[in-house]
């Protein structure tokens, strides 16, 4: 006996994106979360136009009057030049993109599902899988919020439980080593001047306010609601990976920053920094074994480019959705199982190609003087830099794009898929 025809463990952006795939397409549907909403997570809390296209497809109202703030594209600073780079105009994806808090955002996309038909169950902690004989998942274990045991059964489950993966983990799932990986810190500050920019900003260069020269890339977000989010990330590329307190510099380089912006005033400062590990080019596979596929970050799946894991979540969320559908509609046995290994083969197809240049991209920019050299004689050239802006935010057109769509294009299939 089933409980439903598909069980997602967890509800963050990648579990209620396939939660309300499977409800849409007429499935029973359990989502699992361990948290009571609304809730936060670490997160930059920026959305680039696919993020913002997998959220117009599930039918959510993104006007500014439902507290979305726009943005038209990203400013980068380095090089000594600071460029904006509006969103490049294309047929496959809305020319702006978004902010919005991880409280809110994860929030809106659960109650999405559950008014789409699936069925949310919150504070209920998933402590392992249910196999049967042959040792396929069938179901989980958790522990309800009152304490006690339970157990749900499904045919199929998804499992989008971040960047930890332990339902992965309790299967013998584990992370690569030679795939890319970035640890990110951010705080929320109080600033009037920055909160209502209409770019995301990147700061491909770091200096401390006594002018000396930190690791990785930071941003500044601002959330049109009083705040930004302020943030930097290091990549395991870099020698400082490892070996440096990030929230220390973070705080060193917001010392740095004019002090109308209001970063280096403590009293600015909304709640703690905090951080977490960005899985980059799929660092967890197979993303399908014994009934289980995996969603978003738990699958590895950040792209290495610039760090951004909610459109991927999203997306790999519905195909999983779109996948267990085809699937259940054939007999339990050998027809089933071909259509759920489907799913590995399409992400593969997918973003193999992608993900592979990402890695070599995360090589390149490990190397402090390779990457001074790219913004000092890149930055200068908006034509390159827009093409970087295609490349890094994997924004193209399949078929009618422009050259830079096609270049790309043909650089994503031509690498060997990671």
């Amino acid at each position: 006996m089933s409980d439903a025809d598909a069980i997602v463990v967890g509800a963050g952006p990648g579990g209620s994106s396939a939660a309300f795939h499977l409800a849409r397409h007429g499935r029973t549907v359990l989502l699992l979360e361990k948290n009571q909403f609304p809730r936060d997570k670490v997160c930059g809390d920026g959305l680039t136009p696919r993020a913002v296209k997998q959220l117009i497809t599930m039918g959510i109202d993104t006007s500014p009057e439902r507290g979305w703030h726009r943005n038209r594209g990203l400013r980068v600073i380095g090089g000594g030049v600071r460029l904006a780079l509006d969103w490049p105009d294309l047929a496959s994806y809305p020319d702006y993109g978004l902010t919005r808090t991880r409280r809110d955002l994860d929030a809106i996309l659960a109650d999405r599902a559950v008014r789409t038909g699936a069925t949310l169950k919150t504070g209920t902690q998933v402590t392992g899988p249910i196999l049967d004989r042959s040792g396929s998942v069938v179901g989980v274990r958790a522990i309800a919020p009152g304490g006690e045991p339970v157990e749900y059964r499904a045919p199929v489950t998804i499992a989008a439980d971040g960047v930890a993966g332990r339902f992965a983990l309790s299967l013998g799932i584990t992370k690569r080593d030679d795939r890319p990986m970035g640890v990110a810190v951010r705080q929320y500050y109080r600033s009037e001047v920055r909160t209502d920019d209409d770019y995301l900003e990147s700061w491909i260069e770091l200096y401390s306010k006594t002018g000396r020269m930190l690791p990785g890339y930071g941003w500044i977000f601002g959330l049109g609601d009083g705040r930004v989010n302020v943030g930097l990330g290091v990549l395991n590329s870099s020698v400082a990976f490892g070996r440096t307190n990030f929230r220390a510099m973070l705080t060193d380089w917001c010392a740095g920053t004019p002090k109308e912006w209001g970063l280096s005033d403590p009293a600015s400062v909304e709640g703690p920094v905090q951080g977490a590990a960005l899985p980059m080019g799929f660092n967890r596979v197979p993303h399908y074994s014994r009934g289980v596929l995996l969603v978003g970050d738990c699958g590895g799946m950040v792209n290495p480019f610039n760090g951004e894991g909610i459109a991927y979540a999203m997306e790999s969320g519905e195909l999983a959705a779109e996948i267990a559908v085809q699937a259940l509609a054939r007999p339990e046995g050998a027809a089933r199982e071909r259509a759920l290994a489907h799913y590995s083969t399409e992400l593969r197809a997918r973003y193999g190609g992608y993900y592979r240049l990402g890695g070599w991209f995360v090589k390149v920019i490990g190397r402090p003087q390779l990457m001074q050299f790219a913004a000092r004689h890149g930055m200068p050239r908006p034509t390159l830099m827009r093409f970087v802006l295609k490349l890094m935010a994997n924004l193209t057109d399949p078929r009618d794009g422009d050259a830079t769509d096609r270049i790309i294009n043909v650089m994503s299939k031509m690498a060997p898929a990671a």
